[in-house]
C-alpha cells in the first residue's frame, strides 16, 4: 500500500477507467455531432469506394492492352480490343476525378456542418457557465479550446478519416487485383508486411509521443501570448517585455525542438518505407522476369503486376498517420467534451418564480459561503436591506464584501442559507427577471469593441439616442463623449483602449443606469475616477439611486456620504450597522476609518 492508503494497483485501475470514461464521453460526443449528416456520411462512405476502384482498375487494364490488345493489333489489325481498353482507361479517370471530386465536396460539407456546430456548441455552454468556472479556466484555455483543439479536429474530419477509408480499401482492392492476376507476386508483399507492420507501428508510438509533446508547447504558446497581450498595461507598467520575450522564446524554441523531431521521424519513416517498397518491386520484378522466358507469365501481367506492388505500399504511410491524427483528435475531443461535460453551478430552475413588480428588498438569512471547501468567507450573515435603501459595505480587504455583492448579482449560490429579492428565493427566479433586476458594476468596466452607443445599449437593447444621452448625461459622460472623434459613434476599441479607466467607468456607470434594475451594485466602481469626475457621479449618483436599492462597496469614504445606511464587515460577519452619522459620531471601526480618512486629506 501507498502512504495514502491506495495501491499502485488500485491507481492503475482507477487510470484505466477514468480513460474509458473519456474516451466514452469523447465518442459520444462526435457521434451526436455526425448524427445530422449520416446521409451525407453515408454517400461520402459510397463515393470514396467507387473512387478508389476506379484508380485501381488502371494497372489491370495495362495488363489486358499489352497481352490481349496489341497482340490482336499487330496480328489481325483489329482495333476493337484497343479502343476498348484505352476507352476503359480513360473512363475510369474520368470517373474516378467525378467521384473524388463529389466526395471531397461532400465531406468538406460534412466536416465543416460539424465544426461549425461545435465551435457554436462551445461557445454558448461557456457563456452559460457560471463565474466560477470563468474564474479557475484562464482565458488561454479556452481560447486553444477554440484553436487548436478545434484545429486538430478540423484536419482529422478534412484528410484523417480520408485517408483511413481510401488507404485501408486502396490496399485492400489492390492486393485482391494482384491476387487475381498473378497470386505469386503477392507472396514477397506479404512477407514484407511483418517488417513493415513494426515499422508503422514503432513510427505511430514515436510520432504519438512526439506529436503530443508538440501540442503542449503549442498550447502554452497560445496561453501565454493571450495572457502577455490581456495584461499588456501591466506589461507596460512593470517594463516586463524583455522578460516576457525571454520566457514567450523559450517556449517558441521548444516548440521549434518538438517540431523538428516529428520531423526527424518522418526523415527515417518515409526512406525506409520506400527501401522496403523498391526491395520487394524489385523482387517481384527479377522473379517475374524469369518467369516470363519461361513462358509461364505475360509482359503486361508482370508490368501490372510491379505497378500493383509499388502502390500498395503508398497507403502505409498515411494510416500511420491517420493513427496520429485519430490520437490528436481524441484528446482534442477529450478536452472539448470536458468544457462541454461542466454543468453551471448557478443553474436556471426548471419552473422558475416571476418577479413581475420589482420593489428590491434583500434578505440574507444563515448564509455561509466558501470558494474553497473548509475555509468559509462569510461563515453565517443575517442582512436585511429594505426596498429603495441605499447601503454602503465597508471593511478592510477579504472582510467579504465584494463576496456579498456576488451573491446578491447570483454570481454564485449560498453554501447554506438564502437570499431572497422581494422574498423571493434568487434560486427560484429566471435569468431574465434576475438580470433585469440586479445589475453590477465593478472597477473592471469592461468595454467591447464598437461604438459608444453599442457599449452603452448593452443595458437596454432597445433604447433611443436620446434615452442614452440622457443616462450619458445623468453620469456626467456626456460631455467627454462629445469630446471624441466621432460623439456617440466612436469606435472604443478593444476593451476601451481609447479611452481613459476613467471615461471607461463613467460609460459602465451610464450603462447600469440605463437599464434602469431595481437592484443595483456599486463594487468599488469609483476607484478609477479622479476626485471632480467622481464628485460630479455622486451628484448623479444622488438623483438615479433614489428610488431604487444601491450596495455601495467603497474603500473610498467619500462613496460613503450618499448612503442611507452603512454595514462594516469583518472576517465576513457585520460588526457595524447604522447610518453614517451615527457611526461616524461613535468609536467603533467606522468611526475609526472616517477620522483617518479626514486626517489622509488635511
Amino acid at each position: 500500500m501507498s502512504v495514502s492508503g491506495v495501491s499502485s494497483e488500485e491507481r492503475s485501475d482507477f487510470t484505466r477507467l477514468e480513460n474509458r470514461r473519456l474516451r466514452q464521453r469523447s465518442i459520444a460526443l462526435f457521434l451526436s455531432l455526425a448524427k445530422p449528416f449520416s446521409w451525407r456520411i453515408a454517400l461520402s462512405g459510397v463515393l470514396v469506394v467507387l473512387g478508389t476502384l476506379t484508380s485501381v482498375a488502371g494497372p489491370a487494364l495495362l495488363a489486358i492492352g499489352i497481352d490481349q490488345a496489341l497482340p490482336a493489333l499487330t496480328n489481325d489489325r483489329d482495333w476493337i480490343p484497343t479502343l476498348m481498353v484505352v476507352g476503359g482507361y480513360i473512363a475510369s479517370g474520368i470517373f474516378g476525378g467525378v467521384f473524388i471530386s463529389t466526395y471531397i465536396r461532400t465531406s468538406t460539407r460534412v466536416s465543416q456542418g460539424i465544426l461549425f456546430n461545435l465551435r457554436l456548441r462551445v461557445f454558448r455552454h461557456t457563456q452559460r457557465l457560471s463565474m466560477s468556472f470563468h474564474e479557475s479556466y484562464t482565458s488561454g484555455k479556452i481560447i486553444a479550446r477554440q484553436t487548436s483543439d478545434l484545429d486538430t479536429l478540423r484536419e482529422f474530419l478534412d484528410s484523417g478519416v480520408e485517408k483511413l477509408i481510401s488507404g485501408v480499401l486502396y490496399m485492400a482492392f489492390t492486393a485482391i487485383a494482384l491476387i487475381a492476376l498473378d497470386p505469386p507476386s503477392m507472396l514477397p508483399v506479404v512477407i514484407s508486411f511483418v517488417p513493415v507492420f513494426f515499422f508503422a507501428w514503432w513510427f505511430s508510438t514515436a510520432s504519438k509521443k512526439a506529436f503530443r509533446i508538440s501540442r503542449v508547447y503549442s498550447a502554452r504558446l497560445i496561453v501565454q501570448f493571450v495572457e502577455t497581450m490581456t495584461g499588456i498595461r501591466a506589461v507596460k507598467a512593470f517594463r516586463r517585455e524583455e522578460h516576457n520575450e525571454r520566457t514567450y522564446g523559450e517556449q517558441v524554441d521548444n516548440y521549434r525542438y518538438a517540431n523538428q523531431k516529428v520531423i526527424s521521424l518522418f526523415g527515417i519513416f518515409d526512406p525506409g518505407l520506400k527501401l522496403v517498397a523498391n526491395i520487394v518491386m524489385a523482387i517481384v520484378l527479377l522473379l517475374g522476369a524469369f518467369r516470363v522466358l519461361d513462358g509461364g507469365m505475360e509482359v503486361g501481367v508482370l508490368l501490372a503486376a510491379v505497378l500493383y506492388v509499388r502502390r500498395i505500399y503508398d497507403p502505409v504511410n498515411d494510416l500511420a498517420m491517420f493513427y496520429n491524427s485519430l490520437q490528436s483528435a481524441g484528446s482534442a475531443l477529450e478536452k472539448i467534451s470536458g468544457v462541454l461535460e461542466e454543468e453551471p453551478t448557478v443553474a436556471e430552475p426548471s419552473t422558475p418564480t416571476s418577479l413581475e413588480h420589482p420593489r428590491g428588498s434583500l434578505d440574507l438569512t444563515a448564509v455561509s459561503f466558501s470558494y474553497v471547501a473548509g475555509r468559509p468567507v462569510l461563515p453565517a450573515l443575517d442582512l436585511h436591506i429594505p426596498a429603495g435603501q441605499t447601503v454602503a459595505l465597508v471593511g478592510t480587504t477579504g472582510a467579504g464584501k465584494s463576496t456579498l455583492a456576488k451573491l446578491i448579482a447570483r454570481f454564485y449560490d449560498p453554501d447554506a442559507g438564502s437570499v431572497k429579492l422581494d422574498g423571493i428565493d434568487l434560486r427560484d427566479l429566471s435569468n431574465r427577471d434576475l438580470r433585469g433586476s440586479v445589475v453590477m458594476v465593478t472597477q473592471e468596466a469592461y468595454l467591447f469593441s464598437g461604438s459608444v452607443i453599442e457599449n452603452l445599449s448593452l443595458g437596454k437593447p432597445d433604447a433611443t439616442l436620446d434615452e442614452i444621452e440622457a443616462a450619458a448625461r445623468a453620469v456626467g459622460a456626456h460631455e467627454f463623449i462629445m469630446s471624441l472623434p466621432d460623439g456617440y459613434e466612436t469606435d472604443v476599441n478593444k476593451r476601451g483602449g481609447r479611452l481613459s479607466s476613467g471615461q471607461r467607468q463613467l460609460l459602465s456607470f451610464a450603462r447600469a443606469f440605463l437599464a434602469d434594475p431595481t437592484v443595483l451594485i456599486l463594487d468599488e466602481a469609483t476607484a478609477s475616477l479622479d476626485i471632480p469626475s467622481e464628485r460630479l457621479v455622486q451628484r448623479g449618483l444622488q438623483t438615479l439611486l433614489a428610488d431604487r436599492t444601491a450596495i455601495i462597496i467603497a474603500h473610498r469614504l467619500s462613496t460613503v456620504s450618499i448612503a442611507d445606511r452603512v454595514v462594516v464587515m469583518e472576517h465576513g460577519r457585520v460588526i457595524e450597522d447604522g447610518t453614517p452619522a451615527d457611526l461616524i459620531a461613535g468609536t467603533g471601526t467606522f468611526s475609526t476609518l472616517h477620522k483617518a480618512w479626514r486626517e489622509s486629506l488635511a
